[in-house]
């Protein structure tokens, strides 16, 4: 997401700058042929007999109607782009309060759950914490890729999270028994091995070539590699980058070469399904089959048949279970307010309505303009089609604010910060207070009071304040006085 001016914002390359732009790149090669037509016509009226007039009537009329549609295309479109931040903003509050929820409340001291049972050890218990934990930020990536359009697990910063769920049903080793979550993933060119050989010691590197140099490669330069902290887990097949941006082509350059590759598609193979990394005639990212497993849902179900678990087992308190519950509910209403933004264009007909409307204006415009301008005509018809195809490309850029876009939504920066939140939760190991409250750093009552609770608790029977006066008496009375100087203290300190 470009937040600030890349013109003048270091860390850029000059493609970068010139993409991140976005409308030059998209309309420069309309901009430059309603520019060859104003300069045909000024060039005709101003250099032959030949007049080439159209009344300026019409100019005022359709410049104002053109104006506000516009205006209402760009409009509804940053709606969306700020909705789509907005659910991000949810999801990011709802994983926070999801992992404080089953980190804390979520007991580590457990009874056997029958009579001939063991009760889990509070290893155990912590263990499992963390790895619902980790589920929770594994949902977050699933979001990211699921609206990239980007299906299946296999994917660098997503299947060391949820590598260790269960594959198959009733027990069972062939790919009749895979569940959903597998099932959908899964690719001829990389079949599963049902009955894989048992691996000890420590686990080995995917064999992913491509992100093995590419790691390679980080590590001699120390540049950014979010995925050196992930779990280190042995695959069946390659995995994908965790950012795989559609290729850029020679027709990404040169817009109006499009109508050859539309014109070719009839003759060309079909790309694979699980070729993720192809763009569409025009140039959008290839959505994955409606057939394919919704992977943040399938990771859901996880979530909540543990929430049950440990509702049933009475693992957490009844107060707080609703918390948890809502927690993942919050995240599957949020999906679906996601897809609803990803999935629901503007109609068609109403953009392809509006772009022929504009090009009719842009048309007509050099002749109405022609006879007062003059050669005027030429860099004003430039400046025209630059405003106007802007603000309609600008519309439809941020319509859908999940791809790869430099002015698309940072996605995976949102995933980064849960992820640092997440682990930052699970940091601390949740100790009694009585372990650091009463020590010689904490100062509980101060401006009022500046002892610590150390020397508070070693002098209880004692404890008074001097500026009390005379009538001060030791217990409770004094407490309650030293509270209220702390306010007055406060009060007038943080007033301006």
């Amino acid at each position: 997401m470009v937040a600030a001016n890349p013109m003048f914002k270091g860390g850029m390359s000059l493609r970068k700058k010139f993409l991140a732009t976005a409308v030059i790149n998209d309309i420069w090669a309309e901009t430059m042929f309603f520019t060859a037509v104003g300069t045909l016509v000024a060039a005709i009226t101003k250099l032959t007999s030949h007049q080439l007039l159209l009344d300026s009537g019409l100019l005022g009329v359709l410049g104002t109607v053109l104006g506000l549609v516009i205006s209402f295309r760009t409009s509804s479109a940053y709606e969306r782009y700020s909705d789509g931040r907005k659910m991000w903003t949810n999801i990011i509050t709802y994983s926070r309060t999801l992992a404080m929820t089953i980190w804390i409340h979520i007991s580590n001291e457990r009874p056997a759950p029958t009579t001939d049972g063991r009760a889990p050890t509070e290893l155990e218990c912590i263990i499992e914490k963390k790895s619902m934990i980790n589920l929770v930020q594994a949902l977050s990536v699933s979001i990211k890729h699921y609206l990239r359009g980007e299906s299946g697990v296999y994917y660098d910063d997503l299947y060391p999270l949820i590598c260790f769920l269960p594959k198959y049903a009733n027990g069972g080793k062939t790919e009749a028994d895979l569940l959903p979550l597998w099932q959908a993933s899964e690719d001829a060119a990389y079949p599963m091995e049902h009955n894989p050989p048992r691996h000890s010691g420590t686990r080995s590197n995917s064999t992913n070539t491509l992100t093995s140099n590419l790691n390679s490669l980080r590590n001699k330069s120390k540049v950014f590699d979010p995925e050196k902290v992930l779990p280190v887990v042995e695959v069946h097949r390659p995995l994908n980058p965790s950012r795989n941006p559609p290729r850029a082509g020679f027709t990404d350059y040169f817009p109006f070469l499009k109508i050859f590759k539309l014109l070719a598609k009839p003759f060309r193979s079909s790309p694979r399904s699980q070729d993720v990394n192809m763009r569409a005639v025009l140039g959008r990212k290839q959505k994955p089959h409606t057939c394919d497993s919704n992977v943040p849902v399938e990771i859901s179900l996880f979530l909540m048949n543990y929430a049950n678990i440990m509702i049933r087992g009475g693992h957490i308190p009844a107060s707080v279970a609703g918390t948890l519950v809502g927690g993942i509910n919050n995240i599957q209403d949020t999906l679906s307010n996601l897809e609803r933004i990803a999935d629901t264009p503007l109609p068609f007909a109403y953009q392809a309505h509006l772009r022929i409307s504009i090009w009719i204006y842009l048309l007509a415009l050099p002749f109405q303009i022609v006879k007062n301008f003059g050669w005027l005509t030429i860099p004003g018809t430039c400046f025209a089609a630059f405003l106007y195809l802007g603000f309609l490309e600008i519309g439809q850029e941020i319509e859908n604010p999940f791809n790869y876009d430099l002015n698309d939504l940072d996605l995976d920066d949102f995933c980064f910060m849960i992820q640092r939140e997440l682990h930052e939760i699970t940091a601390h190991p949740t100790p009694n207070p009585s372990e650091y409250v009463f020590s010689a750093w904490n100062q509980p009552f101060a401006p009022a009071d500046r002892r610590t609770a150390e020397e508070l608790i070693r002098n209880e029977e004692q404890y008074t304040h001097a500026e009390h006066g005379p009538d001060s008496q030791p217990g409770l009375h004094s407490i309650s006085r030293t509270l209220l100087k702390g306010w007055r203290d406060v009060d007038i300190s943080t007033r301006k």
